[in-house]
């Protein structure tokens, strides 16, 4: 089994072995548990645990800078970091549960189609913040409090501005096929970035396989993350990106360096990012603790304001100077067809681009 690639089928067809005994979820919904505030009990446990181990996709600096918040606001408890691609991290951790280890205490991916095998396989721990429960849209949490969205983010259209006048940008995905952008744009990987996979299935959903046909056509360079893209583009290696996270060339627009966003006429392809406690943590507390703290109004407008992304917390608000993405019109979300849909997306994707 070591280096074999596993599917999603795959995964949920060992779940039950897997998941110490725990079928796939019965008609019959489980009440999700009492919401959990931050109490001096719960800080001391935490502490007593020491540390948290965090699987996440987040940029690691992003990562880190969230870390580093919470361990200032709770001396005592450490944070280690374990970043890579959501889909990477999908394949690592069914193959840590398939060798008994159990190495995550909490996740964050950004596909969140993970969460719905992850809740299937029995995998995850009911929490429910009190900042959840009280606040989040309810399409936004798990009824049954496996896990919360704790950020929404777009995967754009952007270009460099030194290398491509305003007027001459493309202004919807339709104008990247135009032959003057062959050779030009930089693109993520879907089977790397759950963002990709996300934004991927999105644009097939709505411009369908004979768009994404075209635009392999255009001979795209091909990244990995959707970190990449806008590094690539501030660089001025490319021209125009295809995809990739449209926080991150907000941030480089606000840095100085040479990019501009642009938003779709057909949609900006939306991503949210949950996060969830594994039923199997070994810092259960810590894992907790930094789960209440992340959803409360404080870090989630943190967060937002040093990252560009934005939050389901009505609380939150938008930073002065950026754009809300209630001002942009957006392609609709569907982790359950991200789910089905993924293992087509990856083959077909992989043909086309010949990556």
């Amino acid at each position: 089994m070591k280096g074999q690639k596993l599917s999603r089928r795959d995964i949920l067809q060992g779940s039950v072995a897997l998941a110490a005994g725990t079928a796939f979820p019965s008609p019959v919904r489980a009440q999700a548990p009492e919401p959990a505030a931050i109490t001096p009990a719960l800080v001391e446990a935490a502490k007593k645990e020491g540390k948290l181990i965090f699987y996440s996709s987040m940029d690691l600096p992003v990562g880190e800078k969230l870390g580093k918040a919470f361990e200032a606001a709770f001396p005592g408890v450490t944070i280690q970091i374990e970043r890579s691609g959501s889909e990477r991290l999908f394949q690592r951790i069914d193959q840590e549960f398939a060798s008994g280890i159990r190495a995550a205490d909490i996740v964050n991916s950004s596909d969140a189609s993970h969460f719905i095998v992850w809740k299937k396989n029995g995998w995850l721990m009911p929490f429910v913040p009190e900042d959840v429960a009280k606040h989040f849209p309810e399409n936004y949490r798990d009824p049954d409090g496996m896990f919360a969205t704790s950020r929404v983010w777009l995967s754009s259209i952007a270009y460099n501005t030194d290398l491509v006048k305003p007027e001459d940008a493309p202004k919807s995905f339709a104008d990247l096929l135009d032959p003057r952008w062959a050779g030009k744009m930089v693109k993520g990987h879907p089977a790397y970035s759950g963002t990709i996979m996300t934004a991927t299935f999105q644009m097939v959903r709505e411009l369908g396989w004979e768009y994404m046909e075209k635009l392999a056509r255009q001979r795209v360079m091909q990244v990995q993350s959707s970190t990449d893209p806008p590094k690539k583009l501030s660089l001025g290696e490319r021209a125009v990106m295809a995809d990739g996270n449209e926080y991150g060339i907000v941030l480089l627009k606000e840095a100085g360096q040479p990019v501009e966003p642009v938003y779709p006429v057909e949609g900006t392809p939306t991503i949210s990012g949950p996060t969830g406690i594994f039923k199997t943590a070994q810092h259960p507390n810590a894992a907790k603790l930094f789960q209440a703290w992340l959803h409360t109004r404080q870090t989630q407008q943190f967060f937002c304001d040093f990252t560009a992304q934005h939050s389901v917390h009505p609380q939150v608000q938008s930073k002065p100077g950026r754009r809300k993405i209630s001002d942009i019109k957006l392609m609709k979300e569907d982790a359950e067809g991200v789910e089905k849909m993924a293992e087509e997306i990856k083959t077909r994707y992989a043909r086309l681009f010949r990556v």
